[in-house]
């Protein structure tokens, strides 16, 4: 069995996209999910169905950009795309879900809300339904490993969904300062820890992960359980 290469040698290109092209499935959707791992605020998802004959260069992972080349991207994305759905799960959805199917529920709430509908998808290693070649109303999908960074769609999806999410985060700074989120987004960094322990949690945290389980006592308001 060959040896799995790290998602920075991975090239990102058109290939899984022209496969499903030579299938007769035009609209092709890519979506990718950002914030699963954070300890505060929204994850977010988005979907997008990208125009082959507009090509934009430096498309990629968003992991591997700098925040000014991602809304360059994004910006290009949104211009030329066929379409684009962006959407975002609360903390409190992820608390009471999971963080594992609220990522799902994002992936789906974007493809869902996708004008026009995609007739196939390309997702980064997340299942979605129940058969991988869909059923009813639902497309047939394609899961793919290190998707990001192998696929121009996901890589667009990836870009559209980590700038509208440093959005919200940046927002959240301006209401929560002590937690250093314009800087760390919302993980589990030290200044994001040192704040949890003097301030505790705000109604923005996830109260499920365990750092935030930890500091019980918060100076903020929290909303009705």
């Amino acid at each position: 069995m060959p040896r799995a290469r790290d998602a920075k040698d991975l090239e990102c290109n058109w290939g899984f996209e022209r496969q499903a092209y030579r299938r007769g499935w035009l609209h092709v959707a890519g979506c990718d999910e950002v914030g699963r791992g954070a300890l505060l605020g929204p994850l977010y998802a988005a979907a997008v169905i990208l125009d082959p004959s507009k090509l934009i260069p430096g498309v990629n992972d968003s992991k591997k950009l700098a925040p000014g080349r991602r809304a360059e991207l994004a910006e290009k994305i949104r211009s030329t795309a066929i379409g684009f759905q962006i959407v975002a799960v609360s903390a409190e959805e992820v608390d009471a879900l999971n963080v594992y199917q609220a990522s799902r529920l994002a992936m789906i709430r974007a493809l869902e809300g996708l004008t026009p509908s995609p007739q196939f998808v390309l997702t980064d290693a997340m299942p979605l339904w129940e058969a991988d070649q869909g059923s009813g109303a639902l497309p047939p999908y394609r899961k793919l490993i290190h998707g990001d960074a192998r696929s121009v769609s996901i890589a667009a999806a990836s870009i559209l969904a980590k700038v509208a999410r440093d959005a919200c985060m940046e927002e959240l700074d301006r209401l929560y300062p002590h937690y250093g989120l314009a800087r760390n987004k919302g993980y589990g960094t030290a200044d994001h820890l040192k704040g949890l322990g003097l301030y505790g949690p705000c109604p923005q945290h996830r109260k499920t992960f365990q750092p935030v389980k930890n500091c019980s006592l918060s100076l903020f308001p929290q909303p009705d359980s």
